[in-house]
């Protein structure tokens, strides 16, 4: 038996293609009961998706079989880190009790929506925009006449169930829904909403022009869309680390929406007016620990022992005087207007 990783060939004819004459590289004869062997097939055959090809040679037979991985995007990215668990999201949300401007992103982000009429907001992941600090107390949204909140993934949406933040919104705002849907089709009719939100999330979609797409369509006219996305230098001095230890990040090379080209999608996809605003200041990591949490909600399984040795190294030769850890942020709000 022998694997051949390589990449999907596009037009693959195994009969054609793959012969034992052109697999078999072994100066032993095939007399033998079994040879091995490895074919890098020629890259012009190729598309992204993986394809793991299994053989099995005998002096008379070659049997093979495929296995197709799926291509790596944003979403599929998406699906393996948020699917089944809350919990890395809720560790990379953690980074924000650093941050230095004495609003929260979470309070900053709230003063651009409108505390009235019917709200949407997508991707809503744990509820946070909605919990203390963000919203100190359900009184503050006395004229809200609907909050929905939608995510796809079945943990996040079992998050906002149990949040007890959003339970007590509940005792203020009766109309709250909560319901699991995909951001490039909103199980809404058309002109539901007065505001859309979209917080961090529209970098985990593959055709964020379809989502944006379907924001317009659901709000009204005159309705408000605010948007917020982080630039490609969001957080460098933390991936600049985690490059050395295999948690880059991922989606600065996934995303097909950023920061900086996030105006002229949005206004590409119909809205007007749209404007931007940057989240001042910084984090300011006290110390190793803080960097670590985050590192390690990156990947998919927990962090090997020797790269976290690496990371304590790293982190403390950069430590300032006082002992912390300065990491830059670039996170905008966007608001547009749907015509």
């Amino acid at each position: 038996m022998f694997t051949v990783t390589t990449t999907h060939v596009q037009h693959l004819d195994l009969s054609s293609r793959i012969s034992t004459s052109s697999l078999i590289r072994s100066p032993r004869p095939l007399t033998q009961k079994r040879e091995s062997a490895v074919k890098q097939f020629p890259p012009q055959h190729f598309s992204i998706t993986t394809l793991n090809i299994i053989a099995t040679i005998t002096t008379t037979k070659m049997t093979i079989t495929t296995t197709t991985i799926p291509t790596l995007t944003a979403h599929t990215h998406a699906k393996s880190q948020y699917t089944t668990t809350s919990s890395r999201l809720a560790a990379r949300l953690s980074i924000h009790n650093y941050n230095t401007h004495p609003q929260s992103w979470f309070q900053f982000a709230q003063t651009f929506i409108p505390k009235s009429g019917s709200i949407l907001e997508v991707g809503a992941g744990t509820g946070a925009l909605w919990s203390p600090p963000a919203i100190p107390s359900p009184s503050q949204l006395p004229s809200v006449t609907s909050l929905t909140l939608t995510d796809f993934s079945p943990a996040m949406v079992a998050t906002l169930n149990s949040n007890p933040d959003i339970a007590a919104l509940k005792s203020i705002l009766p109309n709250i829904k909560i319901q699991q849907c995909d951001a490039t089709s909103l199980p809404f009719p058309d002109s539901e909403f007065d505001t859309v939100v979209a917080n961090h999330m529209l970098y985990h979609v593959d055709n964020p022009i379809a989502a944006l797409q379907e924001f317009k369509r659901v709000l009204k006219n005159g309705g408000r869309l605010v948007v917020a996305l982080n630039g490609l230098d969001h957080l460098k001095e933390l991936f600049e680390i985690g490059g050395m230890v295999e948690r880059g990040s991922t989606i600065a090379g996934l995303a097909k929406i950023t920061a900086e080209n996030a105006l002229e999608q949005i206004e590409g996809a119909g809205f007007e007016g749209v404007e931007r605003e940057r989240f001042p200041g910084e984090f300011r990591l006290p110390g190793v620990e803080p960097v670590l949490e985050y590192l390690n909600s990156v990947g998919e399984t927990d962090m090997e022992e020797g790269k976290r040795e690496t990371v304590k190294r790293v982190v403390g030769e950069r430590l300032d005087e006082g002992g912390g850890f300065r990491v830059e942020k670039n996170m905008v709000v966007f608001v547009g207007r749907k015509p």
